[in-house]
């Protein structure tokens, strides 16, 4: 039996889908649909009931996909790690993560991880927070970046960094001119705020009210990037994470201060599936990650402002595609920036 035809069959499973399956692998739907349909000769049981709508696994197919699954993660993983034993990380991680992470922190450890390791490949996808957390259960990507992460019985997160929330506002705000606000001081404003269903937007809501701060909320956003041109042209001001509006800052279109007496953060974190065996190139993307992140906090502010600097006028550069495959969806109000 070919190990090929088991991957299909895990990849049409995960993402619920001959075509998407069959596109994961570089082949056509009925290549797929054969693959599978040989399966199940081979083991005189069928695995999807093709007659609902979706499809659904039989029992024979749960139990099937639930070994399969893991035997093709071991073995590709075991592959990974014997070809890597004289080079440098060289197979592909799947990476999912909320938008507003992608802009503001992760092309530039592409960029790093890629000119460290010439032969990885970092496939990149952008999605609301519910699909990031689906897609690792599902197993369709191989880690997963999100705010407020939080382990699970099928997923298992780790810190890796934390945002810290200003004060935004309009270039002709009269906070504009600040480089402080006191929290206080948004009592009564017009504000412009994240959705309610979205985990931050709950976060804020309970630290603006245990400091007595009603605000007056005028829009409701699920994205940064569709809140950010309503506060420029003034329906409000918000708190937002800084790397997610420094662009902004920078070229005038808003202005940011630091809460004088408050410090407030939106903690990241990459989430993987409980239990999976990750392959060395995920493990090393992960644990470059990690680390650069650990090394960046380790350097005091004081001594860093110049370098700060230089690296926020750096991330205007255009990003060097070519370094990696990065597969981005494009930004709409139908994603959400938690």
């Amino acid at each position: 039996m070919h190990v090929k035809s088991l991957k299909v069959f895990c990849d049409v499973v995960s993402r619920r889908s001959f075509s998407r399956g069959a596109d994961e692998n570089g082949i056509s739907q009925s290549g797929a649909s054969q693959m599978v349909h040989q399966l199940e000769k081979g083991l005189g049981a069928k695995l999807i009931d093709r007659s609902k709508r979706p499809f659904v696994l039989t029992p024979a197919g749960e139990i099937y996909y639930d070994g399969c699954r893991k035997l093709v993660q071991h073995y590709f993983a075991l592959e990974e790690e014997v070809m890597a034993l004289h080079q440098k990380a060289s197979g592909q991680v799947r990476i999912a993560s909320i938008y507003s992470i992608g802009l503001s922190n992760l092309d530039r450890y592409v960029q790093d991880f890629t000119r460290a390791n010439p032969g990885a490949k970092v496939r990149l996808e952008y999605h609301h927070p519910e699909r990031v957390c689906e897609m690792i259960e599902n197993d369709e990507v191989d880690l997963g970046l999100i705010s407020y992460a939080k382990s699970t019985r099928t997923i298992t997160a780790q810190p890796w960094c934390e945002d810290p929330m200003v004060v935004v506002c309009a270039a002709d705000h009269p906070f504009a001119e600040r480089e402080s606000v006191r929290v206080a001081e948004l009592n009564g404003l017009d504000y412009v705020a994240f959705d309610r269903d979205l985990r931050i937007r709950r976060e804020l809501d309970r630290v603006l009210s245990s400091h007595n701060v009603n605000v007056n909320v005028m829009l409701e956003f699920d994205n940064i990037e569709t809140l950010k041109r309503a506060i420029e042209i003034s329906a409000g001001v918000s708190l937002l994470p800084m790397p997610t509006v420094e662009r902004e800052v920078r070229s005038g279109l808003l202005a940011a201060a630091r809460l004088q007496d408050l410090v407030l953060t939106r903690p990241l974190g990459v989430i993987h599936r409980r239990g999976k065996e990750l392959g060395k190139t995920a493990r090393a993307f992960m644990d470059f990650m990690l680390d650069a992140r650990a090394l960046q906090d380790a350097v005091p502010r004081s001594s860093s402002t110049q370098r700060e600097s230089s690296r926020s006028e750096d991330a205007s550069l255009p990003s060097h595609r070519a370094l990696a495959e990065i597969k981005h969806e494009s930004p709409s109000a139908t994603h959400a920036d938690a």
